[in-house]
């Protein structure tokens, strides 16, 4: 059995404000879910964050606050803390006096999204991702797989499906296949490997993928009959499962490589997509033919 742990970024609409979209998936044999789970617990209390949720995109951000505190390096965990709350406070009433009310909704969202992470320095927030992609890079047991989409060159009117619907059945062929081809190489004749879905929860997410997963089980998708994915996707609040927060890290840096030409993270996490003949099968770039990626050039599929 596989769990393949779904989480997207960017977003899916048209043109929206991400160039790329990604829906990425990471499947692990259940039998190595434990040892995966211990080494995000164990790599959380090193960074203090062990009851938090890893959300890279927010952890990543710049924090103006600790650049205004003097020494900020030099405190403990829990006075940097104290620090940044009373400035954020500050600000909080600063935007209240002012009657600034969407700059003080928008600052408050990102202080609550935040808030986790502020008695890290911008350096050891750092540290922390490279820690979580090292990881992930070591887990040789794993098999990466996503969909990334440059909007520019996507047409639903001629996919006749959206940017997350397509996205979607192209996760399930490829997790799909990659079981199939397992199964046909198993040590016993008669040995199967199955796999499920478990998606960060969205309820509008949520009904979409359900229902067509229900369908790809009836007549398949475009590429594949479904024969060893088992159910409908389980939905579960990514706060509070961390190898969803590993498939969260897998699409931004994805995203982050094919927006922003991000090399050093994305080499981490590439020697994880699944391949074929040595040849990566695991991650499609949709984008126009002439691109010249990692992904799209003959090149990579020479990466180990």
């Amino acid at each position: 059995m596989y769990l393949c742990y779904i989480d997207e970024s960017g977003t899916s609409a048209i043109p929206g404000n991400t160039s790329h979209f990604v829906l990425a998936g990471i499947a692990i044999p259940i039998w190595k879910w434990k040892q995966c789970d211990i080494d995000i617990s164990t790599i959380k209390v090193r960074y203090g964050i062990e009851f938090e949720e890893i959300h890279t995109a927010w952890i990543l951000r710049p924090y103006i606050e600790q650049q205004n505190i003097p020494n900020f390096d030099s405190m403990s965990y829990q006075q940097r803390r104290s620090e940044v709350e009373k400035q954020r406070k500050i600000e909080i009433f600063r935007l209240q006096k002012a009657n600034k009310q969407a700059q003080l909704k928008q600052t408050k969202k990102n202080y609550k999204c935040t808030s986790a992470y502020i008695h890290l320095s911008m350096a050891e927030r750092r540290l922390l991702i490279e820690d979580l992609l090292q990881m992930v890079s070591n887990w040789r047991f794993a098999r990466l797989f996503a969909e990334c989409i440059d909007k520019i060159h996507f047409n639903p009117i001629l996919a006749g499906k959206s940017v997350d619907e397509q996205s979607f059945e192209q996760i399930i062929s490829r997790f799909e296949t990659f079981l199939s081809i397992k199964s046909k190489t198993a040590d016993a004749p008669d040995k199967r490997y199955y796999g499920i879905l478990i998606h960060d929860n969205n309820q509008t997410v949520a009904r979409k993928h359900t229902n067509l997963m229900k369908s790809f089980h009836r007549q398949g998708t475009l590429w594949t009959k479904i024969n060893h994915i088992i159910e409908t996707p389980l939905f579960v609040d990514s706060d509070l499962t961390s190898l969803v927060q590993i498939a969260d890290l897998c699409s931004y840096t994805l995203r982050r490589y094919f927006e922003n030409n991000e090399v050093t993270p994305f080499h981490k996490i590439l020697p994880r997509a699944d391949r074929k003949d040595n040849k990566i099968v695991g991650i499609r770039h949709f984008s126009s033919a002439s691109c010249k990626c990692l992904i799209c050039s003959p090149i990579a599929q020479n990466t180990p």
